[in-house]
């Protein structure tokens, strides 16, 4: 398990060489993605913009990120990954602060596109409700149910599933489809691919973020994520 106790300044390293391939790999697939804007010729480029050689990056591949999972236009031109776990504290400081002001500044006028990113480093009551809310993602309700699962971690800890469900049907989700959901291995292994690559990209803690390939920790003061979204949406 990853300990906030790392350097940050080698994990932001390996953090940034990963997100560059990220970010050029979401750009470059034609269904819309985290990064959605249209790629930008390599240096190597031919005159018509076609590239002589992709260049090669190493570090782990992401896992396609689910659309339910992302909240803001294919277009925008910055995207924030956000890597999450519904016990971190810090995560719900965010989710109830910063990410709402960001919302309606940023993503709710184009500039901006969040993608939901598990990391349910925190151990399985972590891992339950991040299932839980992939499962409200197939009901197109995963942002409203992670707020939920974030406003009172007490009406879900210890993970039963008759929990979950209590949560998704008070905000007017199908209770059976969402607890057959809830035994779908399909989004358990998916929650794992998240919690995989964040490990390989050696993330200390959460929050974290990437900003268009940029790393940044914790639930920093709004001024500070104003300050690198706007230095990134200039760029």
């Amino acid at each position: 398990m990853p300990r906030p106790g790392r350097r940050t300044a080698v994990v932001a390293a390996a953090l940034l060489l990963v997100a560059l391939a990220l970010v050029a790999r979401v750009q470059s697939e034609p269904e819309p993605g985290p990064g959605g804007a249209a790629p930008s010729p390599s240096p190597g480029a031919t005159a018509e913009g076609t590239p002589e050689q992709e260049p090669e990056v190493a570090g782990p591949r992401p896992p396609e990120a689910d659309p339910a999972l992302m909240r803001g236009s294919a277009d925008a031109p910055v995207t924030m990954v956000v890597f999450g776990d519904y016990r971190c504290p810090y995560c719900a400081t965010f989710a109830e602060e910063q990410q709402p002001v960001l919302v309606e500044k940023y993503v709710d006028t184009g500039r901006l596109r969040l993608v939901w990113r598990d990391y349910p480093y925190r151990g399985a009551e972590s891992e339950d409700a991040a299932v839980a809310a992939r499962a409200a993602a197939r009901q197109d309700r995963f942002w409203a149910y992670s707020d939920a699962l974030y406003a009172d971690t007490k009406a879900w800890r210890g993970a039963e599933a008759a929990d979950f469900t209590r949560i998704a049907r008070g905000l007017g989700l199908d209770a059976d489809r969402f607890a057959a959901d809830l035994d779908d291995p399909e989004l358990r292994a998916a929650v794992a691919d998240d919690m995989d690559f964040a490990l390989g990209l050696g993330v200390p803690g959460t929050p974290a973020f990437l900003i268009n390939g940029e790393a940044f920790f914790g639930a920093q003061p709004i001024g500070a994520f104003n300050e690198r979204i706007e230095a990134a949406e200039a760029e």
